[in-house]
């Protein structure tokens, strides 16, 4: 009976032990703070749609978007650098969350502005989160005189809005991925089968193949589509290069516009039947204000 009693004392004080030396090792191996996981994209756009990234604050960036006519148009329209739509914008970040733009495009002359704020970080150490949310809600107003003279719409007829909650999490250094449920609505529309609200589901991925270079692709699924025209599902493929300020984006891509309203909802073209348009997205980045300089080793951090 002793010798029970002593080998059961003796098992309750072993595994005390050895329960605290596996808390102390754990704690050790735990960061003491929170650490917030950076550059799961490098850009602001994945390609077409934007991704979980803000500039810092006091960034004042300067965004040109160039996408061509289809390359299966042939030698006659040089593979479709005859043809082009443009859109410029400017984006400044007011805090290190909260990101307004506005932008032009020459696809229907249409405006642009957007907020995007995000609102939770994925972190690590003691109190790890494993997501990124961001919010982004944007509003369009088209301004091509494609009417009759008699038959002008009104001012609010002509506007597009769109909303969308922006999910990402950068796995590893090099392995990024992001889900975008997306509403579109439009105040206006062609025939009355068209729907006015708009659903579609946007994934992205990004995989880094050196400290500056990393492959991105996109794709939006229209859950329900307009009936007026055969609209087709958003696909884009990318090459990333990072240059100092500038991210110079090189693309094809199904869809020859880039703002939410048009490139989810309007694109027309097959991706797999060769209706391809070459594109690209280049950006620039100003400081305004002061600015921390980074240390080599936040700036492989980030890449």
């Amino acid at each position: 009976m002793k010798k029970t009693i002593f080998i059961l004392l003796f098992l309750c004080v072993y595994t005390q032990v050895s329960g605290q030396d596996l808390m102390e090792i754990l704690d050790e191996e735990t960061p003491e703070n929170k650490e917030y996981v950076s550059a799961a994209f490098k850009g602001t756009r994945i390609i077409n749609g934007h991704s979980i990234e803000n500039r810092k604050k006091g960034v004042l960036e300067f965004l040109i978007s160039h996408r061509f006519g289809r390359i299966n148009d042939g030698i006659d329209e040089l593979f479709g650098l005859d043809d082009s739509n443009i859109r410029f914008a400017l984006e400044y970040a007011f805090t290190d969350d909260l990101m307004l733009g506005i932008g032009r495009s020459s696809f229907e002359k249409t405006y642009d502005g957007f907020a995007k704020y995000k609102l939770l970080k994925q972190a690590t150490g003691k109190e790890p989160f494993p997501l990124s949310v961001s919010l982004f809600g944007s509003v369009a107003w088209k301004t091509l005189k494609d009417y009759e003279p008699e038959d002008k719409p009104d001012f609010s007829d002509r506007l597009f809005y769109a909303t969308q909650v922006l999910i990402a999490r950068k796995f590893n250094e090099n392995l990024s991925l992001q889900l975008s449920p997306t509403y579109v609505h439009r105040n206006t529309v062609t025939i009355d089968a068209d729907p006015h609200d708009i659903f579609a589901i946007g994934t992205g991925g990004r995989y880094k193949l050196s400290k500056r270079v990393s492959v991105n692709a996109e794709y939006f699924y229209t859950i329900n589509p307009l009936k007026s025209v055969d609209t087709k599902n958003a696909f884009a493929l990318s090459v990333d290069i990072e240059t100092g300020g500038h991210v110079f984006q090189l693309m094809v891509s199904n869809a020859i516009t880039m703002i939410e309203k048009a490139f989810i909802t309007e694109t027309t073209d097959d991706f797999f039947k060769g209706d391809i348009h070459f594109g690209f997205n280049i950006s620039r980045a100003f400081q305004i204000g002061n600015k921390r300089r980074k240390t080599p080793e936040e700036d492989e951090k980030e890449w």
